[in-house]
């Protein structure tokens, strides 16, 4: 039987999250979009607060809380706050996560400990590419066995790009199946440039080509066990689901609170009927994205395949997110379409969900 009753640690996670995100994340959102780059400050609080390491093996410092439901919790909240911010606060787990799942030994000694340590370290996780048919389970980029060494091929877009990242876990196909590689940023043949999006304008992202790229063979990730990487795509899923709702619901709960206060021939437009009814219908489908969210989120806890929840999931909550933030606008009216307002910018970066993929995971 599946219980979605938080726990009381979970709880109290959820409650300083928020707490977080209304009181320095919120009021950072304006200005690191126009900006176009992340607060660094909020991303050293947020490291702080041990958000992506108390999920990690206490063995390398973490918390040992590993939970997929507790992630989908933290991640709706981040992205309460702002979208942006909260996938940069999330992007060590687009590498932590996958070590502490599927790393062999070796690769959790040498990596884990980084994002464990006092200082933020960005992580980053390569999966979509730019391409009509670009699919993230049949990727076109190639990585091929060279003696000790694997050589990787293709290109990719939507890369998390932060400073001060070091390395990305790049996605190809090996021998037809979707494997993971460790590339540095900096390794001969790899070239990134800056993508100008629509929404996520303050979380840098690059479109990366790899051409002749050598890894050694120990950078596949597992070593010559591999990985899960539908596992690792599923948790991204969930994540991105999670974050959709916040996004919905940051957007819903201005629009509610505007329509309470402006006023229209003697009373708050809240109770016209048209206004009341949509604000009902935002609220009633964020209700039921997040439970789709939360019921995919519980499978990966139980260990079972959430291949479908996954996606059925992101794809209703994206779908949520465009419609609910594009009502706030019509709520705010003609104020809804300039950047005095935060609607405008949760409705640029809710456009992107239909695109993203594994932008963070649980």
């Amino acid at each position: 039987m599946i219980d979605f009753e938080p726990t009381e640690e979970q709880q109290l996670i959820v409650d300083t999250v928020r707490q977080f995100a209304s009181n320095e994340i919120r009021k950072e959102s304006r200005d690191a979009d126009e900006a176009g780059t992340l607060p660094a400050s909020v991303l050293q609080q947020a490291h702080e607060l041990g958000l992506t390491s108390n999920a990690l093996p206490e063995a390398f410092g973490g918390g040992g809380s590993r939970s997929a439901v507790t992630g989908a919790l933290i991640a709706e909240e981040l992205a309460y706050g702002d979208l942006s911010i909260a996938l940069g606060v999330l992007s060590p787990t687009l590498i932590a996560l996958p070590v502490a799942d599927f790393g062999s030994e070796e690769q959790k000694k040498q990596r884990l400990p980084r994002y464990t340590a006092d200082r933020f370290l960005p992580g980053s996780l390569a999966v979509v590419e730019p391409s009509f048919r670009s699919d993230a389970f049949k990727p076109s980029t190639t990585a091929r066995r060279d003696g000790d060494e694997y050589v990787l091929d293709g290109a990719k877009c939507l890369v998390p790009w932060q400073d001060g990242l070091e390395e990305v876990l790049v996605v190809a196909s090996e021998g037809g199946a979707p494997q993971a590689f460790f590339v540095p940023v900096k390794a001969a043949g790899l070239t990134a440039e800056r993508e100008k999006n629509l929404g996520l304008k303050a979380l840098p992202t690059a479109e990366l080509t790899l051409s002749g790229v050598r890894v050694p063979a120990a950078a596949r990730l597992g070593g010559a066990t591999g990985a899960d990487v539908r596992a690792l795509l599923n948790r991204g899923r969930v994540a991105l689901a999670a974050a959709a709702v916040g996004v919905a619901r940051a957007s819903f709960e201005l629009a509610r609170d505007y329509a309470k206060e402006r006023q229209t021939f003697g009373a708050p437009i809240a109770t016209r009927q048209s206004i009341a009814f949509k604000l009902a219908d935002m609220a009633i489908e964020i209700d039921g994205a997040r439970l789709l969210a939360w019921e995919a989120a519980w499978l990966l806890d139980q260990g079972k395949d959430a291949t479908r929840e996954a996606a059925l999931a992101k794809h209703q909550a994206q779908r949520v997110a465009l419609e609910v933030t594009d009502g706030a606008i019509q709520v705010y009216g003609g104020h809804g379409y300039t950047r005095e307002y935060l609607p405008e910018l949760h409705h640029r970066n809710a456009r992107g969900f239909a695109t993203f993929e594994a932008l963070s995971l649980v």
